[in-house]
Order: C-alpha cells, then sequence, then structure tokens
C-alpha cells in the first residue's frame, strides 16, 4: 500500500503545481474545447489490483485467509466522451490494464515443497470497457474537477478459464469475464494546446471470479465462497 499513498501524495503534488500556474484572472486555454459534442483522446497510467475473498468457514482468523502480495501495473487507452450538458458527459474508455498478484494460501507445510504449493501467481491482462458519467464543476479559469462512475466488463486474456489443469497442476484459473463498478474524481487542467487530466478511480468487483479446482476440499480453492477484484486505476489523460 506505501505505493499507492505515494502515487496520491505526488498526483496532489502535480496538480497543485500545475493549479499554481493559474492566477485569478488567467488567459483562457482552449476555450471552446468543451463545447464540442464529441472529443477523443487517450490515457497512460497505473494500477494496483487485488482481491477480495468471502469464506465458507469464516471465522475471521487471519491465519486463515488467503493472503495477497499486490504490485503496480500499467494502463493504456482510447477516450471517447460524448456532450450531454454543460456539465454532464458520456465516456468510454477501452483500455489495456496488466498488472500481476501473489496469492499466499493456509494450511500447507512449511517445507520446500509446501512453500511452493502455497503460493500462486496470478498474471492478469484485462481489456477493460467502462462506460462512465462525468459530473463536473463549472470551469474556474484553467481548470475544472469532476466526478466520474459507472459500469465496466474486464476481458482477462490470461484468465486460463478453459483449462482442465487447476492447482494441482500448478495452474490458477480465473473466469474469462469480470463486471465491475469504478468510482473516482478528477481535474481537468486547460493547458495552451491540449486539455490534460490525472484522475484516480476506485474500481470494484461484482462477479466472483473465481473457477474452483476440480477436488472440492481443494487447500487452495475448498474453502473460498466468492472472490472478487478491487483495484485502484490513476490515469493521466490527454485531449
Amino acid at each position: 500500500m506505501k505505493h499507492t499513498f505515494l502515487a496520491l501524495i505526488l498526483l496532489m503534488l502535480f496538480c497543485n503545481g500545475l493549479n499554481a500556474q493559474f492566477n485569478d484572472n488567467p488567459i483562457l486555454n482552449i476555450e471552446n474545447k468543451d463545447k464540442n459534442f464529441l472529443n477523443y483522446g487517450y490515457f497512460l497510467g497505473f494500477n494496483r489490483y487485488g482481491f477480495k475473498f468471502d469464506y465458507k468457514d469464516d471465522r475471521g482468523n487471519r491465519d486463515t485467509d488467503v493472503q495477497v502480495l499486490e504490485s503496480t501495473g500499467f494502463n493504456v487507452g482510447l477516450i471517447g466522451e460524448m456532450r450531454l450538458h454543460e456539465f454532464l458527459d458520456l465516456r468510454i474508455e477501452p483500455g489495456l490494464y496488466y498488472n500481476a498478484r501473489t496469492l499466499g494460501f493456509p494450511g500447507f507445510l512449511d517445507t520446500d515443497e509446501g512453500r511452493r504449493n502455497a503460493f500462486r501467481e496470478v498474471k492478469s491482462t484485462y481489456i477493460n470497457f467502462p462506460l462512465l458519467l462525468k459530473v463536473s464543476t463549472k470551469r474556474y479559469g484553467n481548470f475544472k474537477p469532476f466526478l466520474v462512475a459507472g459500469p465496466s466488463a474486464s476481458l482477462n486474456l490470461g484468465s486460463n478459464e478453459k483449462s482442465l489443469d487447476d492447482n494441482s497442476s500448478g495452474t490458477f484459473r480465473l473466469k474469462k469475464w469480470t463486471y465491475n463498478y469504478e468510482l473516482g474524481f478528477g481535474i481537468d487542467f486547460y493547458l495552451e494546446y491540449f486539455k490534460f487530466t490525472p484522475s484516480i478511480r476506485g474500481v470494484f468487483g461484482i462477479n466472483d471470479e473465481l473457477v474452483p479446482d476440480n477436488d472440492p476440499n481443494s487447500l487452495w480453492t475448498g474453502n473460498i465462497d466468492a472472490m472478487r477484484t478491487r483495484g485502484l486505476f490513476i490515469n493521466f489523460t490527454f485531449e
């Protein structure tokens, strides 16, 4: 989590630095940018993906919970925006999201073989399709804050859903499609030639993504009732 907090601090400092460039009566850049019915752009950024687990036998004991070691991944994608109202836009942001997580499972012996079996690296390459509603404030000089929310569907290219092998053969399986809702905020900065937008967004999985092992008493998946994505996106948009 320390990387997430560092990213948030850097984002805030960056936004404050840009904001300091605009005095009380600035010259308005690209003044008619938001009056276009359609706007296009692209984004770059990074992510932190994790999982939320529900257990069949939930005794509230961390020693029996699956441990998730998160890492930082990257994002890249395109933006299409439709103007619905002065303060309301509809956005689509198809993008490619790469991340790797390591899961640690309880119940294995403290031996070399047990330690190997207790951990599974879950590499995911998602193609994410969000449909977002962007609600903005009025424009203040050359910046404009906004909130954004909406549903999304993610196609996991590394899901292994159709694999006949399971954890007993070293293969951790996820469902191919994940359905989420996303909620976040950001600030549009109107520069001389383009609009630059840093934003931060939380991602909350709705459906159970786990494909259980063939053995219902599996040490890896036998006690898991549901597994859902939790994620954080930090994107930098150029329009």
